[in-house]
């Protein structure tokens, strides 16, 4: 029989099923196109900008495993900040992660499905029939997230084994068609700029290992299944993308140019034909949907910890009698899936993205850093990051730079929708007292 916790939640999910919703959540359709973005950018020099990202990522993603294996409940990013410095950076946190990151990011994947699909069926450009589409999706996602963490977990693990099947044969079937003349090293590096900003990009493609620890509360011997669940899921993804580059790169050559939006498909159709670049269109049709189930088990937890601490409405803390899970929650945060998936909203609140995750891995970071110096029982027998305040220090410098990066845009976007959150945060506050 499942643990169950104070917050009435089982603790079903273990270290394999926390790396395979990070790998799910990670690899969605940016891996499908992403091999072009970044070799017409940086050319060979792309191995490069891989290891940066990779030291950058190591270095958050130690912090994540220190603090989520010491604060176990659910919440994820929300309860690390809370811990740290209190209830008012927790409340903005977690609506920087709920609007500003999640539920926009899932509602463009969707989106992306549909204009996949309608590749083969045209009417799911129209739209209608892509509104029923998102709520048959939506719906199901929502059934079956309900009926238990458990369940969840298994649907999250088939798509994950889906998705990777077809990077697997392109991996190895690929390997037997480099051009080995094709990956020569860089005669020259690509400006400090371009390097930069091919880096920015690269960055957002590894990001959502952080919606997987949503779920904090569900996962079982939680000092130990999250660092190795970080460190596991994050490892495969950088090898699978790092290997994936580089077939692509010596399949394509300087032809990659001419694949841009679509350069595993090309890879796959010169492998095996037509239908190699159809199969590849529908793992990126799975990947997108992955994504989307993976982010509904995952963060609706936000919502439930936020309830349970008086920072959303009540009702959303409600747990189901049967089945121990965050059901109101569930069905609120796939509503506002759907909702942004067919109003089109979603495309603006989806500039708010990259900068709101920015800010809250920053929090994080800067969260790990202070609960080392605080002394409470029990955070003696969680991981501890090795080498110090070297990972967490360097992870600092990284997040700043890469907001120096951002557009003057996604700067604005996201100082207006803080100022925004602070003030409702306040207005709470004030309705609190008055009343």
């Amino acid at each position: 029989m499942p643990a169950q916790t104070k917050e009435g939640l089982k603790r079903v999910i273990g270290a394999r099923g926390l790396a395979a919703n990070i790998v799910n959540i990670t690899v969605g359709a940016g891996i499908y196109v992403l091999p072009a973005i970044v070799a017409i950018q940086v050319g060979n020099a792309s191995v490069l900008v891989y290891l940066f990202c990779a030291v950058m990522l190591i270095s958050i993603m130690l912090c994540y495993a220190e603090t989520g294996s010491r604060i176990t409940t659910s919440g994820g990013s929300y309860v690390y900040v809370e811990a740290a410095f209190g209830p008012f950076a927790g409340f903005v946190v977690n609506w920087l992660f709920v609007f500003g990151w999640g539920s926009a990011g899932s509602a463009a994947l969707m989106n992306v499905a549909a204009d996949s699909l309608a590749t083969f069926f045209p009417v799911f450009s129209m739209a209608m029939p892509r509104a029923i589409l998102f709520f048959i999706l939506t719906a199901l996602f929502i059934l079956v997230n309900i009926r238990g963490a458990r369940q969840s977990m298994r649907l999250v693990e088939l798509i994950t084994l889906f998705k990777l099947l077809p990077l697997a044969a392109v991996i190895i079937l690929g390997l037997t068609n480099l051009k080995f003349n094709n990956l020569h090293w860089p005669q020259h590096l690509p400006p400090v700029k371009t390097f930069g900003q091919t880096a920015l990009v690269l960055f957002f493609a590894f990001a959502g290992f952080e919606t997987a620890l949503n779920s904090s509360g569900e996962i079982e011997n939680p000092r130990h299944a999250i660092p190795r669940g970080i460190l596991f899921g994050g490892g495969l993804v950088f090898v699978a993308y790092i290997i994936i580059q580089t077939i692509t790169q010596g399949v394509l050559g300087a032809q990659i140019h001419l694949f841009k939006d679509a350069p595993l498909a090309a890879v796959a159709e010169r492998i095996l034909g037509p239908i190699g670049g159809a199969a590849l269109l529908i793992a990126a049709i799975v990947s997108s949907l992955g994504v989307v189930a993976g982010d509904i088990l995952a963060s609706p937890r936000l919502l439930f910890a936020g309830a349970n601490d008086g920072l959303f409405p009540k009702f959303l803390g409600k747990v189901h009698s049967k089945f121990a899970t965050p059901y109101v929650a569930i069905i609120f945060y796939a509503g506002l899936i759907f909702g942004f998936s067919i109003s089109g909203g979603f495309k603006e609140l989806a500039i708010l993205s990259s900068g709101s995750l920015l800010l809250i891995y920053l929090s994080v970071v800067l969260a790990t850093i202070k609960l080392r110096f605080k002394k409470e029982p029990g955070n003696e027998q969680g991981f501890k990051a090795p080498g110090g305040m070297l990972f967490p220090v360097a992870a600092v410098i990284a997040i700043v730079w890469l907001l120096s990066h951002l557009t003057m845009k996604e700067d604005i976007a996201t100082a207006s929708f803080v100022a925004f959150v602070c003030l409702i945060y306040f207005l709470m506050k004030l309705s609190r007292r008055v009343t």
